[in-house]
């Protein structure tokens, strides 16, 4: 019997300073309440990924956001994206899926490297319901693509450092990310 990976959010922060403090001045933080992305100001010399509430999840959903952002992105508060809070309607629920769809997956590659369970999250409970397994089989096909594609390689040396910290396989494979929509749910995806 194996023992089950314990994950401590200290462990991924110093994983995630260790690699990307001296190189782009940023650091993984401990927040209260909301995410939030802060570049460098006059108060914090240094840029801010900040995840909710001490959650590891948080931490590798906020993280994938910053490993998907480029150089003028990283610049700006959150990345100078806007954000319809909960409550969406569908038409706008299906917009913020477009664009979760990369970080999503980039957080999926980050939670395997972790052995860390992986769930979407549509972020949408006071909202029109969509179907969930829809959205995670437009995810899993993103997945597969960067798997073969490549990652950057922001999130290539993210997911290294975790995966020999982790002990996990290395390289990622497709077979890491088998996911299969419930028989009953088939037709709406």
């Amino acid at each position: 019997m194996t023992n089950p990976i314990s994950h401590h959010i200290s462990d991924l922060t110093q994983t995630f300073d260790g690699l990307f403090f001296e190189a782009y001045n940023t650091r993984l933080i401990k927040g209260e309440h909301e995410p939030i992305y802060l570049p460098e100001n006059a108060d914090t010399p240094y840029n801010q990924v900040v995840f909710a509430h001490g959650f590891y999840a948080s931490a590798l959903h906020e993280i994938a956001h910053w490993l998907v952002a480029g150089e003028r992105r990283r610049e700006l508060e959150d990345y100078g994206y806007w954000y319809c809070p909960d409550g969406r309607s569908a038409e706008q629920q299906y917009e913020f899926e477009k664009v979760e769809i990369k970080p999503q997956a980039i957080e999926w590659a980050l939670s395997a490297a972790a052995g860390f369970d992986f769930n979407v999250s549509v972020d949408n409970l006071n909202g029109e319901q969509t179907c969930r397994f829809s959205f995670q089989k437009r995810v899993q096909a993103q997945v597969f693509e960067l798997l073969e594609k490549g990652f950057n390689i922001r999130t290539e040396e993210l997911l290294k450092a975790l995966s020999d910290f982790y002990k996990t396989p290395w390289p990622l494979t497709e077979a890491q990310f088998d996911w299969q929509c419930p028989e009953e749910f088939l037709d709406a995806v």
